[in-house]
């Protein structure tokens, strides 16, 4: 039974291989000709939106101490008395 299942499948095979198969015809694709005249010029595109608002910069750096003032006139004749006004009694 191996045999014949051997010689099936070597008949089945030169069979198949002696079929006609037919030629594959390859067709060129065809060439671009010469470019053409440019078109007109076309319509302005519209403005774009308004881009969003960006994020908020760092804090800058402390300035520099300003330069000192200037001496304070001596005073007049004139007394100055400031009188500490009397603690209030507390709220209940």
């Amino acid at each position: 039974m191996n045999r014949s299942l051997l010689l099936i499948a070597l008949f089945a095979a030169t069979s198949l291989a002696a079929c006609n198969k037919p030629e594959v015809v390859v067709v060129p694709t065809p060439v671009a000709g010469p470019a053409g005249p440019a078109g007109p010029v076309g319509n302005t595109g519209n403005t774009g939106s308004t881009g969003s608002t960006g994020a908020t910069g760092y804090t800058g750096d402390t300035g520099a101490t300003g330069a000192t003032g200037d001496k304070g006139r001596t005073g007049g004749d004139t007394t100055v008395v400031v009188v500490q006004p009397a603690a209030s009694a507390p709220a209940n």
